[in-house]
């Protein structure tokens, strides 16, 4: 059986100093953290609640791929 994964997309807020991501395939999740393996551990727990408020009818739960979309954004100096 195939299963679409879960994207999320993460980007850095430079000013707050966090990750901060949203899915459009999970209602509701906007979440943030200081680092990408603090906001992995947020999204196994936010995604899984989520899903299950905006369901009808959750009789069952099996594994989903997750795959989280992050950009950061900087500069380098260059030789002219």
């Amino acid at each position: 059986m195939h299963v679409s994964p879960i994207i999320v997309d993460a980007f850095w807020d430079a000013e707050a100093g966090v990750f901060v991501a949203t899915s459009n395939d999970v209602p509701g999740l906007i979440t943030e953290a200081t680092t990408t393996a603090e906001l992995q551990a947020k999204l196994e727990v936010l995604i899984p609640e989520l899903l299950e408020l905006n369901s009808e009818h959750v009789d069952q739960f099996h594994d989903v791929p997750l795959v989280i979309r992050s950009e950061q954004t900087s500069t380098v100096r260059v030789p002219a």
